[in-house]
């Protein structure tokens, strides 16, 4: 399979997830501000995605899709299908406990994760918006278990297009069930329950069709066979300390959300607003490429390939600096125009814009660093190795809370997301210097003559956003939307096509970064 077309796919899918999902977020915006309100909502949503990336993105999916390799390799169909039987039953049970504590503890989570919400309605309104969405968590496990086993077999598009469904729904939630809520961000939080359904719904028939779909027992006999399966045993072996290494990012953020809370009234929606556009190029470029490096460094580390291994990773890291680097760059610089263009409407003040926009530029100094983690963390997953992450993830998520201590009383909530970037950025440095330790990662004298040229085309890149968030009033134009929306693309274009055409005058090729794997 050509490994850049197959992460050119998941990048166009995933583009159209984003798309929806900005556009939910300009909706949620435009209707509901940067308010208590939101605020609640963005605590509440944020404890069941927190567990989704925690179990279903991170430690779950880290652990399964190496041994599900493993297992396809040496086993063949009929093994692969009761290891991933004896999984989904021992998942769907643990799901089914979790969302009980989470539903009959909301209060006590409520004041762990946003101790700031103490009465009033902020913390009702956050109350019960936890009990209706910790459902989610059990949909969406569920629904990552299913894109595991799809990304394992080279099918990414239907895991890729499930997030879209999520933002749709919420969209036409909020749109058409609002006015039926004496608090309408109620609505939100049904269409995420919505949402979760439609997307473990589509995948069901790819699951059929490829022989996979899990059939999950309910007696307790079929817990005790699940619980035996020596696959299920390994998984859940490499799980736990696999939730240490994946949950530094979350841990902090989760943290943060609860010193914002304790700040100006806003903080955690700004942080938040923030949080989505950074999110697109991290899951544009991070996921993209760490989706489709997984299976095949599991299968060449199922075949003791280690040449393999390493070209797989030198291919995805070169990929990773050519496109997020520029990215990182117009978060720094350009993050007014973003802001102001997708946020500032309705209730969304100057004042929200200004301070979407620092939170902005914090993370696109660490932009590179939580992008490169994505790309990196695979490889030591692909080998079962989990020890060495971890320890790097203790070291990081000690080294955050100073960042914190030491950046939060002079740059307020954008020192929060500061210390998230910069955590990232030592995790990726720790990360690689590991895997260049082992031979997996070869910096030789290559590495220097691909950065020389990658920087002749950065400078450019520089002067175009710089002087597109200087050139205009992006707050002013809110009267003139359609202007501004026109100015934005104008300057994103000039910037891109800057920086393609200093890439090619500096011998870069497309052909370059065409990857066939075994």
């Amino acid at each position: 399979m050509n490994l850049l077309s197959a992460a050119a796919k998941i990048s166009s899918l995933t583009m159209l997830s984003r798309i929806t999902g900005l556009l939910r977020e300009t909706l949620i915006a435009r209707t509901y501000g940067a308010s208590e309100w939101t605020d609640a909502f963005n605590v509440a949503f944020r404890i069941p995605n927190l567990l989704r990336r925690l179990f279903a993105e991170g430690a779950f999916s880290q652990a399964f899709v190496p041994v599900l390799g493993e297992t396809a390799t040496k086993e063949g169909a009929e093994g692969t299908s009761l290891m991933v039987s004896a999984i989904a039953t021992l998942l769907f049970w643990a799901l089914v406990i979790t969302v009980l504590i989470g539903v009959l503890g909301a209060p006590w989570i409520i004041f762990m994760v946003a101790s700031g919400f103490k009465s009033g309605g902020a913390y009702d309104a956050s109350l019960i918006l936890t009990r209706i969405m910790f459902p989610y968590i059990g949909l969406i496990s569920m629904v990552s278990l299913s894109a595991g086993i799809l990304n394992t077999y080279k099918k990414f598009a239907i895991p890729a297009f499930t997030p879209v469904l999520l933002n749709l729904s919420m969209i036409f939630s909020s749109w058409l069930l609002s006015p039926y809520f004496e608090t309408p961000i109620y609505a939100l939080g049904i269409g995420v329950i919505l949402g979760g359904i439609t997307q473990l719904g589509i995948q069901i028939p790819a699951l059929r069709k490829i022989g996979l779909l899990p059939k999950i027992g309910l007696g307790f006999k079929s817990i005790q066979q699940a619980w035996r399966h020596p696959g299920a045993k390994k998984v859940l072996h490499l799980m736990i300390p696999a939730l240490f290494a994946v949950s530094v990012a979350q841990l902090s953020l989760i943290i943060n959300t609860n010193i914002a809370s304790h700040l100006t009234s806003g903080s955690v929606s700004w942080l938040s607003y923030a949080d989505r556009l950074m999110e697109f190029p991290t899951a544009l470029l991070g996921v993209a490429i760490g989706t489709v490096l997984l299976p095949s460094l599991s299968k060449a580390n199922a075949l003791e390939d280690t040449e393999q291994m390493a070209q797989l990773m030198d291919w995805g890291l070169k990929l990773t600096f050519i496109l997020a680097t520029p990215a990182a760059i117009a978060l720094f610089l350009f993050g007014q125009p973003l802001a102001a263009v997708l946020y500032h409407y309705g209730q969304f003040s100057a004042l929200d814009v200004t301070m979407t926009q620092h939170a902005l530029a914090a993370y696109g100094v660490g932009l590179i660093g939580l992008i490169l983690v994505k790309i990196l963390a695979p490889a030591y997953y692909s080998k079962q190795d989990i020890k060495t992450p971890v320890k790097i993830a203790i070291r990081v998520l000690m080294l955050t809370q100073i960042a914190n201590i030491i950046l939060v009383p002079w740059l307020n909530h954008a020192g929060l997301a500061l210390s998230i970037g910069l955590g990232a950025c030592l995790n990726a440095l720790m990360l690689w210097r590991g895997l260049s330790q082992r031979g997996i990662l070869a910096t030789n004298a290559g590495w220097l003559k691909f950065f020389a040229k990658l920087s002749v085309g950065l400078v450019g890149v520089v002067i175009v956003f710089y002087l597109g968030a200087q050139q205009h009033d992006w707050i002013a134009l809110k009267d003139t939307p359609l202007i501004r929306i026109g100015l934005m693309v104008l300057w994103l274009g000039l910037a891109a096509t800057v920086y393609l055409s200093s890439l090619w005058l500096t011998g870069f090729r497309a052909k370059d970064f065409l990857f066939q794997a075994k």
